[in-house]
């Protein structure tokens, strides 16, 4: 996963030609081999199930909020899919919620980038949930999905950057930024007051479900 990032950066650095191709062609890679290592873990028809409910409701929720701009439930969703079931389950809701609602918002070469960046929100909160001995507080949770937030926005401005507006210098670049940062500041905003109204109630439902019928995330388990 981190060769994505990677191979923005240095597409960056050496001004490399047909960067956009050159940088789809990756994160269309590594959404693939993630993919099928998903499915090499063999998941039971209801482990899915769990994964396809919430990526539904991601993306109804992101159809639901299009006429406010960045304000949308998707990360928080994923973010509790990750801490209840694992990373890969957090993964896979945010990078589907981003495929199936682009049927609506539209289907281009930025969906592979919003599959991935919102799939890596959902994995991130995988990660987080491993490194606790109990489940995340809310502050917790929320003190990620703020950072989220931003992290979301820093792969889809930087891929915009090496693939379309190739800024001359820092003065230009810092510009990029600046200009997508309050959609970006909303977004993180967005995502701290969905959990706030989801997280807890939410997990504790899906915990319940996933210790009834003993769910699994490709052979991780999330937290209870």
């Amino acid at each position: 996963m981190c060769a994505v990032p990677a191979a923005l950066a240095y597409c960056a650095a050496m001004q490399v030609e047909q960067t956009a191709l050159l940088s789809m062609a990756v994160v269309a890679c590594a959404l693939l081999v993630f993919f099928i290592g998903y499915e090499r873990h063999r998941p039971r028809l209801r482990d899915i199930m769990p994964v396809a409910v919430l990526a539904a409701l991601a993306a109804a929720g992101r159809i639901l909020f299009a006429p406010f701009p960045s304000f949308k439930p998707v990360s928080a969703i994923a973010i509790i899919a990750g801490v209840v079931f694992g990373r890969r389950a957090g993964f896979m809701v945010g990078a589907l919620a981003a495929l199936a609602s682009n049927f609506f918002f539209g289907q281009g070469p930025w969906t592979p980038w919003q599959m991935y960046a919102w799939g890596m929100v959902g994995y991130g909160a995988g990660l987080l949930a491993q490194a606790c001995s109990a489940p995340p507080r809310l502050s917790v949770v929320c003190a990620y999905g703020f950072a989220s937030g931003f992290g979301y926005g820093f792969i889809l401005n930087l891929w915009s950057i090496v693939g379309f507006f190739h800024p001359q210098d820092a003065v230009q670049l810092a510009a990029v930024y600046a200009a997508a940062l309050p959609f970006d500041a909303m977004h993180a905003v967005a995502t701290v007051a969905f959990l706030a109204a989801l997280y807890t109630p939410w997990r504790r439902k899906l915990a319940r479900i996933r210790r009834k019928y003993a769910l699994i995330d490709g052979g991780e388990e999330g937290v209870s």
